[in-house]
């Protein structure tokens, strides 16, 4: 069946919404998801999102990155604005890079129970160096477990060059 009801989109609130107040601080439960349709097939999702920002816990100063998102759907999946909007929502949140990463695969995987995911997170440089986490995730007891250790142990074997970010 193509196409989607208002039945399917229950619970999805802020697609559309014109009064949507942008949360300054951290907020996992503006987080939202909607029925995947074709849970039967494995497929690839992935958000880039290049405006990320955090603050430092030690000196306040500002990070930036590019998140990158991928996962494979189970039964549910993240609604891309409010994904848009709980990734605003790190802008006074401070935290290690290797912190925001991990706590943003956790809340996905709370909401979703994806049947893989992986985060990785492209900060630019500060102070003559930048940070790249990556996290990853799959679901135990299930082929995509190993996937996601045959991901980490060959993850960024080939680094970029410099890219000048």
């Amino acid at each position: 069946m193509a196409g989607r009801n208002e039945k399917d989109l229950d619970g999805v609130t802020l697609l559309g919404n014109q009064g949507v107040k942008y949360n300054y601080e951290y907020d996992p439960d503006i987080l939202e998801s909607f029925e995947n349709k074709h849970p039967g097939n494995d497929y690839f999702v992935k958000f880039n999102a290049p405006e990320f920002t955090s603050l430092c816990p030690i000196t306040g100063q500002p990070d930036f990155a590019t998140i990158y998102i991928s996962y494979v759907p189970g039964k549910l999946m993240v609604e891309s604005k409010s994904l848009k909007l709980y990734l605003f929502s790190f802008r006074n949140h401070g935290d290690f890079h290797e912190d925001c990463m991990n706590i943003i695969m956790k809340d996905l995987i709370k909401l979703m129970d994806p049947k893989y995911i992986e985060v990785w997170g492209k900060f630019t440089p500060r102070g003559g160096i930048s940070i790249d986490p990556y996290c990853n995730y799959g679901k135990p007891g299930t082929e995509w477990e190993n996937v996601a250790k045959q991901r980490l142990f060959q993850h960024d074997m080939y680094p970029e060059t410099i890219d000048n970010r």
